[in-house]
């Protein structure tokens, strides 16, 4: 038997239903959307702009605010690096953001294109309003706080967000990769000025994104040529992982509440058992405002790696980020929420979805207490 799957923040199982309306594009329908001279590509430009319309439905967006891309590192970097100009840019951000936002703003500014500064998260990964409205006050250029943790879960109010960052004028870009297809958004009637999307964090394929644009932005492209997508994002369209995106789209806007509502209660349900059995345990992130598939917990004393090395054949969880994870430095998450070495040291992410079942739970449960048990008398 595999082992069960619980790593839904690295990426997700794609959808049965998306992979039939893909397979039927790959086989039958695979023109080249911007060849107009004959009915494939009609066919083709028909598909992509159906595409749109169920992502823009499920982001509150317009059709022509969606630019798409391989995903969310490709859009951060069309954003951080389309905005910068002649004088470097003065960027605030959330030190727990995504490395594809960190290492991008760290490199732009080693280039001298770009002064950083960062926001202080409370213990749970939060953020103070009043501190993000201080800096903007003072004068910011770009704001970059994401809508969801990749690592504690914690979930952030974009629309208060974005209301601070509209009333002094500075452009905010919302890292949505952990919350599109989780809860519910409305780009422009919060008045976000980017988000990014990437499709293999809600049952779409690997490899398939966007970048949701605020009308009239200025936004230089990273690459030249062909001119598609009003040259913002040139290059052949990826058809197949478009058409796929839509349909993923429009399945998590007819299912995305009563789907997160049940992975809620099977979270909290396997969270009670952990804590049940490994009395040690405990819970990172905020825990009133986290996202519904998400568990992060710290076992103190018991090295995660440990734990990975005797369950993997059996679980797949993971110890932090997929971007990060196998590196031998801590979480930068962890770091900055003040975990002590001990906790970030036991620490392990678990990640539900659409597809896990309440019996995979339970086995989970029974798995990791069992296996923590061991290892806990082999350093007595």
């Amino acid at each position: 038997m595999p082992p069960i799957y619980l790593d839904y923040h690295a990426t997700t199982p794609v959808d049965r239903r998306v992979i039939e309306v893909m397979t039927e594009t790959l086989t039958h329908h695979f023109g080249n959307a911007s060849s107009i001279d004959h009915p494939y590509g009609d066919r083709a430009a028909a598909q992509v702009k159906t595409a749109k319309t169920h992502l823009a439905t499920l982001l509150g967006a317009s059709p022509r605010d969606i630019l798409f891309t391989s995903g969310a590192t490709e859009s951060i970097n069309l954003v951080l690096q389309g905005v910068l100009g002649d004088r470097p840019r003065r960027i605030l951000l959330n030190p727990l953001e995504h490395k594809a936002v960190l290492d991008t703003c760290e490199a732009i500014a080693k280039r001298g294109q770009a002064q950083l500064h960062y926001l202080t998260p409370t213990a749970t990964g939060q953020l103070h309003l009043d501190d993000i409205e201080h800096h903007c006050r003072q004068g910011i250029d770009l704001l970059c706080v994401m809508a969801a943790n990749n690592e504690i879960g914690t979930i952030y109010p974009v629309e208060a967000i974005a209301k601070i960052a509209q009333t002094y004028g500075v452009p905010y870009l919302c890292d949505a990769s952990q919350a599109v297809g989780k809860l519910p958004f409305q780009f422009r009637d919060w008045g976000i000025t980017f988000l990014t999307v990437s499709g293999h964090k809600f049952y779409a394929p690997q490899g398939c994104g966007a970048l949701v644009v605020r009308p009239e932005t200025p936004l230089t492209p990273l690459i030249y040529g062909g001119g598609q997508q009003q040259g913002r994002r040139p290059g052949t369209l990826n058809l197949p992982g478009i058409v796929a995106l839509g349909e993923a789209a429009r399945l998590r806007t007819l299912e995305m509440q009563a789907d997160e509502s049940r992975i809620a209660h099977q979270r909290d349900r396997l969270q009670s058992h952990l804590q049940a059995k490994i009395p040690q345990l405990q819970v990172n992130g905020d825990l009133n405002h986290r996202l519904a598939g998400n568990l992060h917990i710290s076992i103190p004393g018991i090295p995660n790696s440990a734990i990975i090395a005797r369950v993997r054949d059996r679980l797949a969880i993971s110890t932090g980020s997929a971007c990060t994870s196998g590196v031998e430095t801590p979480s930068h998450v962890l770091r900055a929420i003040g975990l002590s070495e001990e906790a970030i040291e036991g620490s392990l992410r678990i990640g539900l979805g659409k597809f896990t079942r309440d019996a995979d739970l339970d086995e989970a449960a029974t798995v990791l207490s069992q296996n923590v048990g061991a290892i806990a008398k082999l350093m007595s």
